[in-house]
């Protein structure tokens, strides 16, 4: 099953010169755990909740001052929308991370969560748990 359907394309984007705490705001008000990160040159990455407790609060850093762009990963997972879900859920648990960015070449498209492929693949299970069963009672 390709993650096509479940890619969030409405993101909210923060740039990288954005304060932790303007983000943390942001994510707060928004009711999200992350937000997609954009500089000169496109998307630089993602800011995440995570990033947020152990770069900042962890390190004990002044979240007014800091900049997200200091504390964000340096590198990001990026994929292509005709990813399977298995594969995504594999480069998740590979890079202990919850969220992956959608990338068509080097267009952003949007963004998919754990809980997007998670749900995903449930509803792809109970659709065959439903199949077979009607199969076998005939």
């Amino acid at each position: 099953m390709q993650i096509t359907s479940e890619i969030v394309k409405d993101v909210v984007v923060i740039n990288e010169n954005t304060t932790a705490l303007d983000a943390a705001i942001l994510m707060t008000e928004k009711y999200i755990g992350s937000v997609v990160v954009k500089g000169d040159s496109g998307v630089r990455g993602l800011f995440t909740e995570r990033d947020l407790m152990m770069n900042v609060v962890g390190e004990r850093k002044d979240p007014a001052t800091v900049l997200v762009k200091d504390i964000m990963p340096p590198t990001f997972i990026k994929v292509g929308p005709d990813e399977t879900c298995t594969r995504c859920l594999e480069l998740m648990k590979e890079n202990r991370c919850r969220h992956l960015l959608i990338f068509e070449g080097d267009h952003f498209v949007g963004i998919v969560s754990l809980r997007d492929v998670v749900a995903a693949m449930m509803s792809e299970k109970e659709m065959l748990i439903d199949a077979l069963s009607r199969y076998i009672t005939g």
